[in-house]
């Protein structure tokens, strides 16, 4: 290595673009003290999603227990036609069907683990996967943060999960923390995505995170309800598909998220 120099990678791994003795240009994001297997599951959720050669993601050059090293992507401000490859993209990806809910390993979401137990017999559905292998970990995990009269309004609310999702839906191969930090434009209006916490799950939990924080035109929900038109009842599913991403919010960064948690229960009263 040539030169080394810090970059923004977000706020959990230092991030820095770095140039090789032969003049290549890579992005190497270190942690002194990650969780054991952290950037080896990044690296092996960056190849899932290439293996389904619908959206861009950077190849992955080498992944070790204190660092991941992948190919340098350089940044242009990206047209409507950005957007547009994006939704179409997205819809690509979430139609190359996963073996089942879930993965056949465990990974993470930021720091925090993220447990996948692999079906491929479907038993309980969506509905079920997303009882027990999303929600109810972060709500553990959060313990009184969230207070027991919050608590024992979301375990109402997940008894209401089955009349909320359709069986009918299969899995889809999700990015899994799409926001709009997670996504780039390379030349050409080429969308570029990364940083993901894949498994297979409901395809609305990524258009749920995308409207969560913002950052994404209508043109890419356009563009993907032209590919893959939404079930019946979809925008009464909005908030619920938000409860996972905000409950991580609530366990990385503590209780300043919880109003937005009560807010989600208080929809389905």
């Amino acid at each position: 290595m040539v030169r080394a120099t810090r970059v923004s990678g977000g706020d959990i791994h230092d991030a820095y673009g770095c140039t090789l003795a032969d003049g290549t240009k890579v992005f190497v994001k270190t942690n002194p003290r990650p969780s054991e297997g952290m950037f080896d599951a990044e690296a092996r959720g960056l190849k899932w999603l290439a293996d389904a050669s619908a959206l861009r993601v950077p190849r992955v050059l080498a992944a070790t227990e204190r660092l991941l090293a992948l190919e340098w992507v350089e940044p242009q401000r990206g047209s409507a036609l950005a957007d547009e490859r994006l939704g179409r993209g997205l819809a690509a990806l979430h139609a190359v069907v996963p073996p089942g809910f879930g993965l056949d390993h465990d990974n993470f979401i930021a720091t925090l683990p993220q447990p996948n137990l692999h079906r491929t017999d479907q038993v309980g559905g969506w509905a079920g996967f997303y009882r027990t292998h999303r929600i109810q970990p972060m709500i553990d995990r959060a313990g009184m943060l969230l207070g027991a009269k919050l608590r024992a309004r979301l375990d109402r609310l997940l008894d209401r999960l089955p009349a909320l999702f359709s069986d009918e839906e299969p899995p889809a191969r999700l990015h899994g923390d799409l926001w709009g930090g997670n996504r780039m434009t390379a030349a050409n209006d080429e969308p570029v995505v990364f940083d993901p916490a894949v498994y297979g799950g409901h395809r609305e939990m990524d258009l749920a995170m995308m409207k969560l924080f913002g950052g994404f035109s209508a043109r890419v929900f356009d563009a993907y309800d032209e590919v893959a038109p939404p079930r019946a009842g979809r925008a009464g599913r909005v908030a619920i598909c938000q409860l996972y991403p905000l409950l991580v919010h609530v366990n990385l960064f503590g209780a300043g998220y919880v109003g937005q948690v009560e807010r989600v229960v208080e929809a389905y009263e």
